[in-house]
This record gives structure tokens, sequence and C-alpha cells, in this order.
């Protein structure tokens, strides 16, 4: 056998972390295949399928022959529809040019926090929040500073306490809304109360992920940032396909630049990914242009299954839940059960057959909370209700 070498790789790769709800699918789908009976509530995504006219749309562009590279900051008829996208849901005008697409919100992640971190620099992120922002932001050398979300604040960020974090090492801030994994919204005077605040730092960059911003209820409006033109030459909008359309597997998103980045973010695209596939850009063109009534059928139906878990949920001994105002996701409060979340998570996965995601994993804030996904059916979202709360009161009356 040969002797074991060291290959060192630089030192961010160790300050990686991950998105266990990645590790929990994985879970899931191992015991699913050992004959197990799970009900997953962990992932985020929904459970509809992409409708048939954006299929058909990327079926019909293989067809003809759309098999090429396309320039790196994406087809123009994509960005051109993406701008003309905003200008309808939000009466703002973005030109197609400082629009770029990628492959997964992700991406846009990468890109601004790979050109504001550094050591040195400080990064404003969520907390709870994705956990790809504190991951990608330690990776950078940067200092991660979690801006807390609270419940008692109806997990909408507070803006006096996220400027009140603010000092001369912060390169860039991000915020979230609606939120995952909280389901969070911020209202539109704490945003206005926010943007006010900022001009007191006008080098501060901001990252807006905006990925569930069509899906709000209770008669909520989602409040973007390019609303505000004092933010335009500062703001880094993140968006895309995958919630909205049911197109997770797709990998199709967008981003909306500052002049003064945006060909950064085009030579990151050229150095990382070339470009998006041209089959999936065409469907996000039909998407766009299409008919949007399957988008506002799949968020009526969520809007039932939030109410139907929030219920269910106050229901379980020891549980309370805010209702959630936006996204899919119910953030329960697990406190009063004496459950440490993660091992709770663990636990009703093992046990309960309900895969769940534990708030820890989502930052340090997220602790006796758990983020349940209702992108499934009643039917199972009802079935996995029962089985915590069997879970839970047959482990107290143990214990």
């Amino acid at each position: 056998m040969s002797p074991a070498i060291a290959l060192p790789v630089t030192a961010g790769f160790s300050r990686l972390g991950e998105e266990n709800a990645f590790a929990v699918l994985a879970r899931a789908t191992q015991l699913q295949r050992q004959g197990r009976d799970i009900i997953n509530l962990g992932i985020g995504q929904p459970d509809f399928q992409t409708p048939a006219h954006i299929v058909e749309a990327a079926v019909k562009a293989l067809r003809e022959g759309h098999h090429g590279y396309t320039p790196a900051n994406g087809l123009l008829a994509l960005r051109e529809a993406v701008a003309v996208d905003l200008a309808r849901r939000f009466a703002v005008d973005v030109s197609p040019e400082l629009v770029m697409i990628v492959p997964g919100g992700k991406v846009t992640m990468f890109m601004a926090i790979l050109m504001f971190g550094e050591p040195g620099a400080d990064i404003l992120y969520p907390d709870p929040g994705f956990p790809i922002y504190r991951s990608m932001i330690e990776f950078t050398g940067a200092r991660p500073i979690p801006v807390p979300i609270r419940e008692e604040n109806g997990f909408a960020f507070s803006a006096d306490e996220t400027l009140a974090l603010l000092t001369p090492a912060t390169r860039l801030l991000i915020v979230n809304s609606p939120a995952n994994p909280t389901g969070g919204v911020t209202p539109k005077a704490e945003i206005d109360r926010l943007v006010a605040g900022l001009a007191r730092w006008p080098n501060l960059a901001v990252l807006s992920d905006e990925i569930y911003g069509q899906m709000t209820y209770d008669g909520l409006a989602h409040q973007t940032l390019l609303a505000y033109p004092e933010m335009r030459d500062r703001l880094i909008l993140l968006d895309g396909w995958s919630k909205t359309y049911a197109m997770t597997g797709w990998r199709l998103g967008y981003s909306v630049w500052p002049a003064a980045l945006y060909d950064n973010a085009r030579k990151l695209a050229v150095n990382s990914f070339s470009c998006v596939n041209a089959a999936a850009q065409h469907a996000g063109i039909a998407a766009l242009q299409g008919p949007q009534d399957a988008v506002a059928a799949m968020v009526s139906e969520f809007d039932c299954r939030r109410k139907l878990v929030v219920e269910g949920l106050k229901r379980l001994p020891g549980v309370s839940c805010r209702m959630p105002k936006g996204a899919f996701y119910a953030f329960p409060n697990f406190s009063e059960t004496g459950w440490k979340a993660k091992a709770l998570a663990s636990s009703l996965l093992e046990e309960a057959g309900v895969a769940v995601i534990g708030g820890p994993d989502f930052g340090v804030f997220g602790e006796g909370f758990i983020r349940i996904s209702y992108a499934n059916s009643p039917d199972n979202i009802s079935k996995a209700l029962e089985r915590i709360d069997a879970f839970l009161r047959r482990r107290n009356a143990v214990e």
C-alpha cells in the first residue's frame, strides 16, 4: 500500500460549511431505500411540476438546435424579459445590460461575497438565515457579523439593530425578505428606515436576496430594494425561477448589478461556469412571458398549507409557532419541549420518519427552533404532524 500523502489545500476550505438540508435529504432517501416511510418536510423545493409550456419551450429549443454556448451574462432575450418582468411587477426601470443570468441563486451569493470578502472586512448577514451566506463569508476570510432575526419581531429584520452593527470595516450587508428559514417578511416601513440609515454609509454594498418575492400572504406586497433609486448604485439583487416556477432542478437564476460591478460579475462567470445552458434560458423566457396562473395557483395552495401546518403545530405539546408571512417555511419554537433543536430533528427523522431541519443549521440564533417546509401535500403535512405529536408525547412520557 502506498504511504499516505498530504495534499494541502488552501485554508479557506477548512472554513466552508454546508447546507444541511441536502444531508437530511440524503439520509431520508437512504431510509426510504431501506423500506421506511419518510415524510420530507425538510427540503425547500415546491412539490409542483414545472408548468408544461415552460418545459415545452426547453424541448423546442433543443429540437431547433440551441446546443451551443451563449453569452456569459445570458441571452439578451432573457435579460430583456427579466427587465420587462421587473417593470411589470414593481414599476422599476432596469437595463438588460445590468442583468446577469446565472445557474441558480447561490451563484449570485458567491459572486457578491467574493467581491467584498477578504481578511479585515466585515460582512453582515441574517441569522437565522440561509447557511451559505456565512459559509462563503468565512471562506473568503472576512468576519461574519450576524444580524439577529428575532421571533418577537415577527422574524422581520430590525433596521435599527442592523444599522447599529455597521462599522467602517463593513463591506457588504445581506438582507433576505421573504426569508428562509423563518418565512418572515420585513414591512415596508422597516425597509424605508434601513434605506434612510444607509445614507450614512455610502460605500457599503447591499445584497438583497428576493428569491421568494412572489410568495407573500395576507395581502402583503413584496417590497423590493430596486424601488429605491438611492440604492441602485450599491444594490445587488438576487432572484430567479427556482421557487416561483417550480424549477429548482433547472438551475436558473438572475441578478441585477450596479453598473460599477457588472463587469466583475461577468468576469467571474467567464472564469467559473462560462454560461448557463441554452435550453434552460429559453425555458426562462417562456416562464416570464407566458401565463402566470400556475404561479398564482401554487401560492394559493401554499397559503392553505401554511395555515394547516401552523394550526397543527400549535396543538403540539410545548410548541408555539408564528404565522409565516412569506416563502413556504414555518419556524416553530420547540424550546419548551426541552429538546435541543438538532437532536430533535435527528430523532424525528430516525424514529418518527419525519424530515425537518434543526434551527442551528441556519445560525446561532436558530437554537430552539426547527424549519418545516410546507412544500408537501396537505395529507403528508397532516400525517407528519400526527407523527411529531405522537413522538413528543411518547418521549416526554418516557423521560
